[in-house]
């Protein structure tokens, strides 16, 4: 048999050598989309390279790689069907189409248009890419928040539209009546999202205010850490143990915030606790010495207290009270350490000894018809102290 008769031999309406060129259509898009698409990512760099860094032309290939990807697909999917013949138009649906038909179609529409919003957001995650870099560069701390805050809610807007096309164009709903029907609707909606819309409120109430920023070390409703990203819904924060916590940013604003980083010190405060057998001179020797230690560090305020304070059930106590000029975390515990070195060295030297609990038990011990004199032994406790 001839091989043109073959691929002239007519099928359900069509050829052979037309279900071959459909075949050949997709399997070329499948094999070769990823070549084109990173052909056409490199054509669409070149229309906003001025606007970015050379070195970002990676990054926008690896965001719009995988939704060109999607789209070069579908659109070869588009060519590759089109050349066979059908009893009914495949790019239309009418009353009385099979249901099949129907659903082909709409799945296949709301697959570009999800395809399209796709690289749409991936750009709008380039863009917020660029500022992000821009923002890094300046001194403030509020344009490093502006930027996720504001690409995050370009996304949603452009997600909601494209929602809001695929109900009008794919499944033939009026958009239009539909949202005169949410304004009716719209107290029963706003009830139902009372705490999104809270959040949201208060995300803009944080920007209005700035009562932090990305970077800044909080405590809030008993979680301590530094501010990672200000969404318009929650706040993300990076705890002292290396966890990640999403905390509403409603509770950012009604719970009391504690700001550390804008503290302009850091107080220590202790005790020294020595044994009542350190004399007065002792006492004076040893806290006049720390307070001379502690004013001149170069690296603690002039506010510092060193006292001779309480007088406890086993001690003799001496109050240490300093502000370390550091906001840093390392550099304060490296301090800290520094001056109860010098505390237990200042004591050594002057001959004193620290003190613990202690307790001193009486107790009598009689014999028959023959009383003996009270004896006394000192019990000492020994526990852990902060």
């Amino acid at each position: 048999m001839d091989i043109r008769e073959v691929l002239s031999y007519t099928f359900l309406g069509n050829t052979v050598s037309d279900y071959l060129l459909s075949v050949g259509i997709l399997l070329f898009g499948f094999i070769f989309k990823t070549l084109l698409s990173k052909i056409l990512t490199g054509v669409m760099f070149k229309m906003v390279r001025r606007f970015s860094d050379k070195d970002n032309q990676a990054n926008f290939k690896r965001l719009l790689l995988q939704p060109l990807e999607m789209v070069l697909f579908l659109i070869f999917l588009f060519f590759a069907f089109n050349v066979l013949d059908y009893p009914l138009d495949p790019s239309v649906t009418r009353k009385g189409d099979p249901f099949f038909k129907v659903f082909m179609l709409r799945t296949y529409q709301v697959f570009v248009i999800v395809a399209i919003t796709w690289v749409i957001t991936r750009f709008v995650d380039f863009i917020g890419l660029i500022f992000s870099h821009r923002a890094e560069k300046t001194a403030s701390k509020l344009d490093d928040q502006l930027v996720p805050f504001f690409k995050d809610f370009t996304k949603v807007i452009v997600w909601i539209l494209a929602f809001m096309v695929m109900l009008g164009s794919v499944f033939g709903v009026n958009v239009a009546g539909l949202v005169a029907g949410l304004g009716v609707g719209g107290l029963a909606i706003a009830f139902a999202a009372k705490e999104s819309l809270e959040n949201l409120l208060a995300s803009f109430t944080i920007f209005l205010d700035h009562p932090f920023v990305v970077g800044d070390l909080v405590e809030v409703g008993g979680i301590t850490g530094t501010i990672e990203k200000i969404g318009f819904r929650s706040t993300r924060i990076r705890t002292l143990e290396k966890t990640f916590v999403t905390v509403p940013n409603k509770h950012m604003i009604d719970k009391p915030l504690n700001n550390l980083t804008l503290r302009t010190f850091r107080r220590v405060g202790f005790d020294i606790t020595l044994t009542y057998t350190t004399t007065s001179a002792q006492m004076k020797a040893i806290s006049t010495e720390l307070q001379q230690f502690i004013d001149n560090h170069p690296n603690t305020n002039q506010d510092g207290r060193v006292r001779f304070q309480t007088l406890g059930a086993s001690s003799k106590n001496i109050m240490v009270l300093y502000f370390v000029e550091s906001m840093d975390w390392n550099e304060y515990i490296d301090i800290k350490e520094e001056v109860a070195y010098k505390v237990v060295e200042i004591v050594e030297r002057h001959g004193a000894e620290f003190a613990f609990p202690t307790q001193t038990l009486y107790f009598q011990q009689q014999q028959e018809r023959q009383p003996q004199p009270m004896q006394s032994i000192n019990y000492t406790a020994a526990t852990d102290l902060e």
